[in-house]
C-alpha cells in the first residue's frame, strides 16, 4: 500500500502510497463521482467542492469535519479513465509539500466494474512527511470507501465519521 521513489542511484527521494478497490458501477458514473463537485460533495467533502474536475482548473474542496478550504489544481484529466490533481498539504511542524493525486479507473468484468487506484506522491522523506502521507493515506481509503458506498447504495458514510 505505500511505496518510494527512489533515485538514479537508488536514494529515496520521496514518499507515496496507492490505495485501490473495486465499486460496481462502470467507469463512466465512478469517474463522474469524482470529477462532478455536485456528486463529490454528496460523499466527501463535507463543506462542498467547488469547480468540476478539467484539465487545467483550479476548484477548492472545502470540509466541515477539517477544518478549512483546500485549493486543488487540476493537472491532466482523461474522461472515464484519469484524473491528476497537485495540492499543497502541509505536513506536521509547518514542513509543506505540493503533492500530487492521480486517481485511475480501470474497466473490470467488462466494464461493469471499476477499480478504483488513488496514488499520492512527492510527500517530504522526513519524519513529519511520513506521519502527513499516511494520514491522507488513511483519508483516500476512506474515500473510496464512501464512494463505493454512496454509488451502490446511496449512503453517506462519511457523515459524522470524523466529528
Amino acid at each position: 500500500m505505500t511505496s518510494s521513489e527512489l533515485s538514479g542511484d537508488g536514494q529515496l527521494t520521496d514518499l507515496s502510497f496507492t490505495v485501490n478497490g473495486f465499486i460496481s458501477r462502470p467507469p463512466s458514473e465512478v469517474f463522474e463521482a469524482v470529477a462532478d463537485p455536485q456528486q463529490l460533495s454528496a460523499y466527501f467533502t463535507t463543506g462542498e467542492a467547488h469547480g468540476r474536475l478539467e484539465t487545467g482548473a483550479e476548484v477548492s474542496w472545502d470540509f466541515h469535519d477539517f477544518p478549512g478550504r483546500f485549493t486543488v489544481r487540476v493537472g491532466e484529466v482523461v474522461a472515464e479513465q484519469s484524473i491528476e490533481l497537485f495540492w499543497a498539504s502541509s505536513a506536521p511542524l509547518g514542513e509543506e509539500a505540493d503533492t500530487r493525486v492521480l486517481f485511475e479507473f480501470v474497466p473490470v468484468d467488462g466494464g461493469a466494474r471499476t477499480e478504483v487506484r488513488i496514488t499520492e506522491s512527492a510527500w517530504p522523506l522526513s519524519v513529519e512527511g511520513s506521519r502527513a502521507a499516511f494520514g491522507n493515506c488513511m483519508g483516500w481509503t476512506g474515500m473510496l470507501a464512501a464512494m463505493k458506498v454512496w454509488l451502490e447504495y446511496g449512503i453517506n458514510l462519511r457523515e459524522g465519521f470524523y466529528k
